[in-house]
């Protein structure tokens, strides 16, 4: 199942055999296992021959990121980061069980997520890109924060979305209407740490109740986008958005605001999947 080129490699990063594999979940891109080492321990393995090998390498900086924030989530460790000679990349990480959530899991989850965005930066982005899902993140700089989501955000996915003809010249006339009015729109608020993916498929609690968070696409970035995020498949517990709130008081009006900030995942999805996506993004931006 594993191919054999990632096997020899990971004996020599881990220092270990694999005594026994189990396919798990990867996601909608990636294939994964659970490996059982010679050592005894466990350690979680995906691996991708179709996208980029960098976007691992890139996983594993923003593990590092989100971890370098102190903020008692949990981030799953990693332990090897590679591609073989046919370009196939992979990542092996800290083994982590799922558990359940336990009396006051969803309250320090949504006080630990207001904790990380406490981390802010000068400038809108990152000092590298990255990929969501597999596509390409681009995480060039700004000072403004309507400047980087038209830009690096927006305007990316939609030429791809244009170019795939996923998306028509009407509903890119409604997005360049939509741009001169999001002065209007989005609060100022500093540029803060975000994990840039955060959506139920993204985290889970371990057998501690401790909220553990993986797959990012770490940027800074108005906090308001992942708030608006975590609502866009159903939305988390109402006592994580009320102790996120008590630890770090939102502007008002997020509810009317977050359909635009989710233009973002939903074009991305668009662009890997397209159908209903597409129509959600022509819904939304139709109102311009």
């Amino acid at each position: 199942m594993i191919p054999d080129a990632i096997r020899q490699q990971l004996r020599q990063k881990l220092g270990a055999q694999i005594d026994n594999i189990h396919s798990v979940s990867g996601g909608s891109i990636n294939r994964a296992a659970k490996l059982t080492l010679s050592d005894g321990t466990s350690c979680f393995l995906k691996w991708n021959t179709s996208a980029d090998p960098d976007m691992f390498v890139k996983e594993k900086r923003g593990l590092k990121l989100l971890a370098g924030a102190d903020t008692k989530l949990r981030i799953p460790s990693t332990l090897a980061v590679g591609k073989t000679t046919d370009d196939t990349g992979y990542l092996a990480m800290e083994y982590i069980s799922e558990g359940r959530s336990i009396d006051h899991s969803a309250e320090d989850f949504g006080r630990q997520l207001a904790a990380l965005h406490k981390h802010q930066a000068k400038k809108y982005g990152l000092n590298h890109n990255n990929y969501i899902g597999k596509l390409p993140q681009s995480n060039q700089q700004h000072k403004e924060w309507i400047d980087f989501f038209i830009n690096e955000r927006m305007e990316p996915q939609l030429r791809m979305a244009s170019d795939a003809h996923k998306l028509g010249s009407e509903t890119i006339a409604h997005f360049k209407a939509m741009y001169k009015q999001l002065p209007d729109i989005f609060p100022e608020e500093p540029a803060s740490l975000l994990h840039g993916d955060l959506w139920g498929g993204n985290y889970f609690y371990d057998n501690q109740g401790r909220a553990t968070i993986f797959d990012p696409a770490v940027y800074y970035g108005h906090r308001e986008i992942e708030l608006a995020f975590t609502h866009l498949f159903g939305g988390f517990s109402r006592c994580f958005y009320r102790a996120y709130k008590e630890a770090y008081p939102l502007q008002s009006g997020l509810k009317h605001r977050k359909d635009i900030y989710n233009l973002y995942p939903l074009l991305v999805h668009t662009n890997l999947f397209g159908g209903s996506y597409a129509r959600q993004v022509q819904t939304i931006v139709s109102r311009f």
